[in-house]
């Protein structure tokens, strides 16, 4: 265990506070990029139960951008199907309709998986670990201090974060002096680096009390092992499966007048435990049975609050993310996936300013973009709970909340809650000019994926698995039936324009593009009729980056991507993909001066 003692001063490229997803996902991905980083943590032990368990077909995605999405499908729970149930004639409930519990035709994994949190920090730890990267434990910080030299703050070589901390379990005196060129508070909604920068938190909460559980039921309901809501006389509750015979259920507290303190409104803390959430769970669970088998796993109560931060940075140097953002209702299970693809978004752009590759204003994006995915974020959240919490409509109150409209909601907000609709707006990163090119792949959002097969060995591959989340930006060339003449030529002149000395490519390429960009080509042509060595060798790097939009050896898999993507055949395609996975421009084959100019806004040019 490291010691810290008062003479002790250090630097570090990136210094992380808080170790939870938001903070391990940006360690992870700095560490792989090469980056010297620390993460530090209040907390001795990390979580080993229950917390944020829900994970979004989007950050599956990217976890398996990270190779780290394995373990979590394989032990996570599933569940594809989402069910509604409402008052029945009786008194109890009925179920009124079955769904997909993802409504995206894009959508790789259309479902969610669930998993406790320390679960998913441990895919993290381990990865980090074959990086020698350990969170330092028991520490906090005390005191941070930006420099106000104006100099110093514009290079992206100087340090001038300068960061207290102290041990927790050491001598009082004992603290470190940390110089740092960035650092990031994912320290949780009660964020230390977000309050003594003065970020004010905007919004507030509301009147609506929850309980959680993570228990082993003994049930007969017919729907345990579906994303399931139901809206009863007795008040409402959300069914959650979870890994092996596990359960997650949330109960609305606010109907019980036990809960709720009758002079402040809020929760009386003193009434609530297990056996009194299971309790109110059982009567909304009636005519069914419900039974809690031992201890919960884990429980806790709350009052949803509906906030986000006035801004995510202080001169680009000093950044906030996760929970130390913004705060809402777990209900649509959000919080631990906006986190880790808030540090997703971040963490290329730290590593390509601190490579020397890109201006310090690429930082700027961190925050244009993910501020408003936050205030987008919390205006789902009210809709949303709103309708969650409304009592159901009934003969007796037909001012309540309808099934229709209730499912209606959950179908039309399921693109932004699952994540893969996310849209980020144009910048110097988001260029649109050329979005007729490739009419279905909409700049600002994240590639589709779509199989296709190896030109080399016929293996069918997904796009995502072709674009692992390296810090390179992938340049896709979509270039049509190489086996025709006229188009075979319109590719071999491209190719001779994308390796003249001028380009792109070897303009912003540092020296070595390879480090910088990832070229696959993709081409519309028969599996029986070309050869991966048929395309020109500069859009070949490697035999595994040519693929083709054919099915594989059985037709089982690939085909269609051309039309997929709204691409021309005949007239192709460059496609822009970011470090993050995110679409950022596409180009016609005559406008590669375009892609020079979108590399130009935000690029350093190799020196020498």
């Amino acid at each position: 265990m490291t010691t810290l003692n008062p003479q002790i001063e250090s630097k570090v490229d990136v210094l992380i506070i808080g170790a939870g997803p938001a903070g391990l996902m940006c360690a992870n991905a700095l560490a792989h990029a090469g980056v010297d980083v620390r993460i530090i943590d209040k907390r001795a032990v990390g979580v080993a139960a229950g917390q944020a368990d829900g994970i979004q077909p989007r950050t599956i995605e990217v976890l398996q951008s990270y190779g780290l999405a394995e373990p979590l499908i394989r032990i996570g729970a599933h569940f594809p199907r989402a069910s509604f149930w409402n008052p029945g004639p009786n008194g109890g409930i009925i179920r009124t309709q079955r769904t997909p519990s993802i409504f995206s035709e894009t959508a790789r994994y259309p479902q969610l998986i669930t998993r406790h949190q320390g679960g998913i920090e441990a895919l993290f730890h381990g990865s980090m670990d074959a990086k020698g990267l350990h969170v330092q434990r028991s520490t906090i910080p005390t005191a941070i201090v930006l420099s106000k030299d104006e100099s110093e703050l514009k290079d992206p070589k100087a340090n001038p974060v300068k960061v207290t901390l102290k041990r927790l379990d050491l001598e009082e005196d004992d603290i470190e002096i940390v110089h740092a060129k960035f650092v990031l508070g994912a320290d949780g909604a009660h964020s230390w680096v977000r309050n003594v920068l003065g970020i004010k938190l905007e919004g507030d909460n509301t009147d609506s009390i929850w309980g959680v559980l993570d228990v082993y039921p003994e049930t007969n309901f017919p729907d345990s092992r579906n994303w399931t809501f139901i809206h009863s006389n007795h008040g409402t509750l959300m069914n959650i499966p979870r890994e092996g015979d596990m359960m997650r259920y949330y109960i609305q507290l606010s109907e019980d007048p036990d809960f709720v303190d009758p002079k402040t409104g809020r929760v009386n803390k003193a009434r609530a435990n297990p056996g009194r959430l299971m309790e109110t769970a059982a009567k909304i669970f009636q005519p069914y049975h419900l039974k809690m088998l031992g201890e919960p796993e884990w429980w806790t109560i709350y009052i949803i609050g509906q906030r986000v931060a006035q801004k995510f940075s202080v001169e680009d140097r000093i950044f906030i993310a996760g929970d130390a953002c913004h705060t809402h209702s777990p209900k649509a299970g959000q919080g631990m996936n906006a986190s880790m693809n808030d540090s997703h978004n971040i963490a290329w752009k730290l590593a390509y300013v601190l490579r020397g590759w890109a201006d310090l204003s690429l930082l700027k994006t961190y925050e244009s973009e993910r501020l408003k995915f936050a205030r987008d974020l919390i205006d789902f959240d009210r809709k949303w709970s709103k309708l969650f919490t409304g009592k159901p409509r009934t003969e007796e109150n037909q001012d309540g909340i309808s099934h229709e409209e209730f499912v209606g909601a959950f179908q039309t907000f399921s693109g932004f809650s699952s994540g893969v609709g996310v849209r980020y707006e144009p910048s110097a990163i988001v260029d649109k000019k050329h979005q007729s090119c490739a009419t279905k792949l909409v700049i600002g959002e994240r590639m589709i994926p779509h199989v296709f097969v190896q030109a080399a060995d016929i293996r069918a591959v997904n796009i995502h698995d072709a674009m692992p989340s390296d810090t390179r930006f992938k340049v896709l060339v979509f270039v049509g039936n190489v086996t025709v003449a006229a188009t075979l030529a319109r590719v071999r002149a491209l190719a001779d324009k994308l390796d003249a000395p001028g380009s792109f490519l070897h303009k912003y390429g540092q020296g070595d593009y390879h480090k910088v960009f990832d070229i696959l080509c993709v081409c519309a042509a028969s599996k029986d009729e070309v050869d991966f060595i048929d395309v020109p060798q500069m859009l070949r790097p490697h035999w595994s980056k040519v693929l083709l939009d054919d099915t594989d050896m059985h037709a089982r898999e690939g085909g269609g991507g051309f039309a997929a993507y709204g691409i021309s055949p005949e007239a192709g395609a460059i496609v822009i993909v970011r470090p993050d996975g995110y679409v950022g421009m596409v180009a016609p084959y005559e406008h590669v001066e375009d892609i020079s100019a979108y590399f130009g806004s935000f690029m350093v040019e190799k020196s020498g």
